[in-house]
């Protein structure tokens, strides 16, 4: 077996026949016919290239990697090179136990990487001298959008829509806050914070410390200022300076944020990163983004969960502060990890490094003749060069060498980890000054830090590699990831990610370029990305793609923003209605809300497809404003509706656009195209379908595919002054995680990325006609098929016999399973998708333990098992539990922990039992200190 096809589908030619014979049918196509409506089935095969071998593969990406050129990058803007260490390299970032596990909405089987994100909140929260943080954003420049809509939100538009942000912020975060401003009627005032008179009303104010010339200046003034006309301010800061200098928690900052890139990410052209938002106490409700807090277990253990969930879209739908995709955990947990590494005093030592080396070469430029600015300085300063700049950037390119250019006559240098005494001599000799005979000892003056932090044990222990190991294989076990066992979340489309596809995402000639090197030295990439586009074009049927968005809910959000930029280029600013039906994903309506739209709800038959006449009355209603529908094909309900084409011209004519939600790709690649079917945009889940790992919760990817129409309208590279908007700080989003969804398709080719569409509907049809007599499908097409996911409808076990969808959620963990997506988009249900990538042996498996749970609900409602003592209420069962002395339930251990022989040849055991979520919540705790972690901490507390 030599096509990678065969590697990545799960089930073998004769098991796909199993499969069929059981669903009563005879081939792939004839399941395909009875599922997709033939009106909207495309025509002809994709015009793709032929599936690569693996080796071939990694050959073609290895071509593209060398066109690209690391150069010696001291341009700053927030991205800084690093080194990520070994340790952290292997153990977690290569590591499948971290990068296939999945959002933690399963508290009990995510402890592991949920320890992790509360030690991100911890050093979030000591060295920003704030009081909570969030557990990741996508990057600086959008959690710095995101804090100025959560101080709107604070002052209920009591201090008017004018918001200020300081010119010395970094020009990207600039421009990504006033795109973000924009479309909800904010104004933003782009001035000097020192000199800003507060003569107009502001509800909220960014600053950046230090500046984004590397300026260290005090901010008091200023916050006093805004405080007094009861204005929130944000400062947006660099984690690893905050070790040094006094952080923005001090002078009265209420929102803080930043990136921890420089916390062992490559720099990647641009990303995944994994930003942050910390807050004051007073403010932790408003908080957008994922918040990990201590609660207990049902045996009042120490146990941790996703805190404050009522805020997420799929649930406050319009009315949600954020959107709960956007998030980077993957690149949070590096980030934790590598504090943890290195600890307080190392981290101290590595800024103390990095900026002894830039105030030696500050001073020999100065001792040279060049004027530099004598303010306080950490790791960043800029030099006047008058009429020799050119000279000094041709000089810098001869030793290979990027430094930027601030204006007419001064360029910029930014210092990092990776700089040595050697680097520094070769800026001098760029510059033509002599190297100074020593070191210079930094003075920070009244900015010098004070205060301690990274005091919990977690940043003391691990000194030793083989500690480092085993504390990061520890959090690994303690989950239930893809390398344990089969996810089958509906609308989450967690399927293989293979090794072929992740070995390029760590060459350094991918990580190791700034996302504003000069386009000559990302050839590579370029490349790449002009081939990917070419392809995803191709995939869905549109004239232009943008890979900016970093996140599903960011191409959203970039879509309808496309769709606003048009219908304005037309003249027609008024139209902002956007209808979306009532079963759309909840970042549909959080998304258009962000857009600046209204949203219209649209109703859902009995059989859950879209109300078309409800749909077509609304339409005409708002006609003279409408902007667009927003819609999901297949449908949220996991159905191939036969009026989309007929919805679609309903929208056209009625002066609207399409926005097609991409996230359910998965069942129609190679077999249909949304811009065939109708639709003007759609964005594509690349780590859904197209196979990058969702991390934990994150990295993703969101690029939006338009009609030619709206392709003027789509976001451009921040520093660019003429574009019309950008979504994310870097013009290509997270660019070093685009060589996954490359391979996946250039591995399975034309023939096999269809292929797998076919399984995928083939697997999610078997699972449904398996469970169909133990558990109600819930909506079926016209011809009783499912699309790649199925909802089973386990609402009436709760009036039968009390047993809830939760129950079934966490006794599933005892057979070795993560549940599938609970009470979404229907509450009390589970909607399952098992993936082209599993095996019969494994959703046999997932199926036998469903019907085992069915039986086990049967024993409760005959009675003979009291659901209080019942396996369902007391799961999930750990080791601990299920091996203390006395025994009291009315089952056996063996039913507890071990209830099917897969179970017995391989355990999963979780690490806690049934998290009490409320608890939780009414006891917010959201860092290290709250969380004892062994009996050396009970005791010392």
């Amino acid at each position: 077996m030599t096509n990678f096809t065969d590697r990545h589908i799960g089930p073998s030619t004769n098991e796909v026949e199993q499969m069929l014979h059981s669903m009563g049918v005879k081939s792939l196509d004839e399941l395909i016919e009875q599922t997709i409506p033939d009106s909207i089935r495309t025509p002809k095969d994709l015009s793709l290239p032929q599936g690569l071998s693996e080796k071939k593969c990694l050959e073609t990406l290895k071509q593209y990697a060398d066109q690209n050129e690391i150069w010696r990058s001291y341009l700053g803007l927030g991205y800084h090179n690093c080194i990520t260490p070994s340790v952290i390299l292997r153990n977690l970032l290569e590591n499948p136990g971290w990068y296939t596990s999945y959002t933690p909405y399963q508290a009990e089987i995510s402890q592991g990487r949920m320890e992790s994100l509360l030690i991100f909140q911890t050093v979030v929260q000591d060295l920003t001298g704030v009081d909570i943080s969030n557990s990741s954003l996508l990057d600086e420049a959008t959690a710095a959008a995101e804090a100025m809509t959560m101080t709107h939100r604070i002052s209920r538009g009591k201090k008017g829509n004018t918001f200020f942000v300081s010119k010395d912020c970094h020009p990207q975060t600039i421009k990504v806050v006033q795109s973000r401003a924009e479309p909800l009627g904010l104004t933003v005032i782009v001035g000097d914070h020192e000199e800003y008179d507060f003569s107009q009303q502001i509800f909220g104010a960014l600053l950046q410390y230090p500046a984004t010339d590397g300026t260290v200046k005090d901010l008091s003034s200023f916050i006093s200022r805004a405080h007094n006309q009861k204005a929130l301010v944000t400062v947006a800061t660099d984690l690893l300076a905050l070790t040094l200098l006094k952080p923005p928690g001090e002078f009265g900052a209420d929102i803080v944020v930043g990136n921890t890139q420089r916390f062992g990410v490559p720099l990647g052209y641009g990303g995944p990163h994994a930003a942050f938002l910390a807050c004051s106490e007073a403010h932790k409700r408003h908080m957008p983004g994922r918040i990990i807090g201590v609660s207990i277990d049902a045996d009042d253990n120490k146990a941790l969960r996703m805190a404050l969930q009522t805020r997420e879209q799929h649930i406050r739908r319009q009315k949600a502060t954020s959107n709960i995709c956007t998030a980077q955990a993957l690149l949070a947990n590096i980030a934790a990890m590598f504090a943890v590494w290195h600890g307080p005093e190392g981290l101290k030592d590595i800024a103390t490094q990095i900026s002894t080396h830039a105030h030696t070469l500050r001073l020999a430029l100065t001792a040279g003749g060049y004027e530099t600015d004598k303010s306080v300085i950490f790791d960043t300063f800029a030099v006047h060069c008058g009429e020799r700049r050119a000279q000094i950037v041709k000089r810098a390119a001869q030793k290979r060498i990027n430094l930027r250019r601030f204006n007419d006559e001064q360029l910029i240098i930014a210092l990092d980890e990776t700089v040595t005494t050697e680097d520094v001599a070769d800026l001098c000799w760029v510059f033509e000054v002599a190297v100074p005979a020593k070191e210079v000892v930094v003075s920070y003056q009244n900015f010098s830090r004070e205060s301690k932090y990274l005091e919990h044990s977690f940043f003391h222990r691990y000194r030793s590699e083989t500690e480092m190991m085993r504390y990061l294989h520890y959090l690994e076990t303690k989950d239930l990831a893809l390398n344990t066992a089969m996810i089958p979340l509906g609308s989450c489309t967690m399927k293989l990610n293979a090794a072929t596809q992740m070995i390029p995402v760590t060459w350094k000639e991918f990580g190791e370029i700034h996302p504003y090197a000069p386009r000559s030295q990302a050839v590579g990439y370029h490349l790449m990305f002009a081939q990917l586009e070419e392809w995803l074009c191709e995939i869905t049927g549109f004239d232009a793609m943008s890979l900016q968005p970093n996140a599903g809910s960011q191409g959203e959000y970039a879509g309808l923003l496309a769709i606003d930029k048009y219908h304005k280029a037309n003249g027609e600013s008024h139209r902002n209605i956007c209808l979306i039906p009532s079963s759309a994903h909840g970042t549909n309506p959080a998304s258009a809300v962000m857009a600046g739209m209204k949203v219209v709800a649209i109703k859902c038959d009995e059989d859950g497809n879209i109300d078309v006449k409800d749909l077509e009355e609304k339409a005409v209603k708002y006609k003279q404003n409408l902007a667009a529908l927003m819609v999901t094909y297949p449908s949220t309900h996991g159905v191939f509706e036969e009026s989309i084409q007929q919805v679609c011209e309903m929208i056209h004519v009625n002066g609207g656009q399409v926005y097609m939600d991409g996230a359910n790709m998965n069942a129609i690649v190679g077999l249909c195209k949304p811009g065939e079917i109708g639709a003007d945009v759609c964005h594509l889940n690349l780590h859904k379908t197209f196979s990058i790992p969702h991390g934990g919760g994150g990295p993703g990817m969101g690029p939006i595919g338009v009609k030619k129409h709206l392709a003027p309208h789509l976001p451009g590279d921040p520093l660019d002054a003429s574009t019309q908007y950008s979504v994310s700080a870097a013009p290509y989003g997270s660019s070093s995680i685009l060589p996954i969804s490359w391979s996946y398709i250039a591995l399975l080719g034309q023939k096999g990325v269809t292929k797998a569409t076919k399984i995928a509907i083939c697997a999610a049809n078997y699972i449904a006609t398996r469970l169909k007599d133990h558990y109600p499908v819930l909506y079926k097409g016209t011809n009783g098929r499912i699309a790649h996911e199925c909802i089973l409808d386990v609402r009436g076990f709760k009036e039968s016999c009390g047993v809830t969808v939760d129950d079934i959620a966490k006794r599933l963990i005892d057979y070795g399973f993560h549940a599938p997506t609970m009470s979404w988009p229907v509450a009390g249900t589970l909607m399952v998708e098992p993936t082209e990538s599993e095996s019969l042996t494994e959703l046999d498996r997932f199926i036998e333990a469903m019907i085992a749970i069915r039986e086990e609900i049967a024993e409760v409602e005959a009675g003979t098992q009291p659901l209080a003592t019942s396996p369902l209420q007391n799961a999930p069962h750990t080791a601990i539990f299920v091996t203390q002395k006395e025994w009291t339930l009315p089952y056996s251990r063996q039913k507890a922990a071990f209830p099917t022989s897969a179970t017995l040849r391989g355990k999963y055991w979780p690490p806690v039992r049934r998290v009490n979520n409320a608890y939780g919540d009414r006891n917010l705790a959201c860092s290290c200190m709250h969380f004892i972690y062994d009996e050396e901490d009970e005791a010392a507390k």
